[in-house]
């Protein structure tokens, strides 16, 4: 106890040493610019559980990141369409980061055990993580285009406008290959000018361009980066689909999602989904 008195009057010395700002009720405070009254209001508990609070910021906070990644895909893939390498490589690193940021994330939801998200379930209806539009967006930025899950989303007209325009538009890998092409590889006609709507047909001419890149990559520098960011990106969305499965395994079984998936079985062919395919068979070629 004799230490308190101590310990607080050399906190209050360096607080007034640094002239730190006390008084706010005339300036933007940390907790106005964040907004951080309706952030931390947005938790509504619908279930008498102690649980619930994880389960809905373990979503809420993903849901943060992945604003922040489309935000990061959606600059990165216009930067690549424009020619600006270097601003396209800072903001798909960025998008590898914020992946390990979702994939760390599963761990803290892996607390929870079966008892305990099964007294929460039925206060869930058929509420689900399919459904995150953001999630969607990003899946059709990346490549994995599927009209059907356009559906999910068509009770909510504006939610709507944005996956959809998620979905006509070129992805990344599109642009990608656009960038090729205008390098002087061979790409073909049908992968520059398409109907973007449609998922990516993988091709062996495609991977015959990336294989020039990667045997002479300082002929293709800039080319070489970008096919070792595409990587760095499906590699980490890989881990988090991984930990995502691994984690409603440990927590529900098989049990049918709240989505009305299969649940694991779902998440497990869904490991099987490629976004970049010649970025990663082009390997066994070199």
């Amino acid at each position: 106890m004799s230490g308190c008195p101590v310990h607080g009057s050399l906190t209050e010395r360096i607080v007034a040493e640094e002239r730190a700002q006390l008084d706010f009720s005339q300036s933007m405070s940390y907790g106005d610019y964040l907004q951080l009254d309706a952030i931390l209001g947005a938790q509504q508990l619908l279930s008498p559980t102690h649980d619930e609070l994880l389960f809905i910021i373990q979503h809420q906070t993903s849901e943060l990141w992945m604003k922040l990644m489309l935000h990061e895909l959606g600059a990165a893939t216009a930067a690549v369409a424009a020619d600006r390498h270097a601003d396209a490589f800072k903001m798909l690193a960025r998008v590898s980061r914020i992946m390990e940021q979702l994939v760390g994330a599963w761990s803290v939801l892996a607390t929870m055990t079966p008892t305990e998200y099964t007294a929460m379930r039925p206060y869930l209806a058929s509420s689900s993580g399919f459904q995150s539009y953001q999630y969607r967006c990003i899946e059709f930025a990346l490549g994995n285009k599927n009209a059907a899950m356009l559906q999910p989303h068509a009770h909510r007209p504006d939610l709507l406008a944005r996956v959809e325009a998620a979905w006509r538009a070129p992805s990344l890998y599109d642009e990608a290959l656009r960038l090729l092409a205008r390098q002087g590889l061979a790409i073909p006609a049908g992968h520059l000018e398409r109907d973007w709507t449609l998922p990516y047909t993988a091709s062996p001419e495609v991977e015959a361009a990336w294989a020039q890149v990667y045997r002479d990559p300082q002929s293709h520098w800039d080319l070489y980066q970008l096919g070792e960011k595409l990587a760095d990106i499906e590699d980490a969305f890989r881990l988090w689909r991984f930990r995502h499965v691994t984690t409603v395994e440990r927590v529900i079984g098989f049990k049918r999602g709240t989505g009305g998936t299969g649940g694991v079985s779902y998440l497990r062919k869904m490991l099987d989904v490629v976004l970049f395919p010649e970025i990663w068979s082009v390997r066994t070629k070199l």
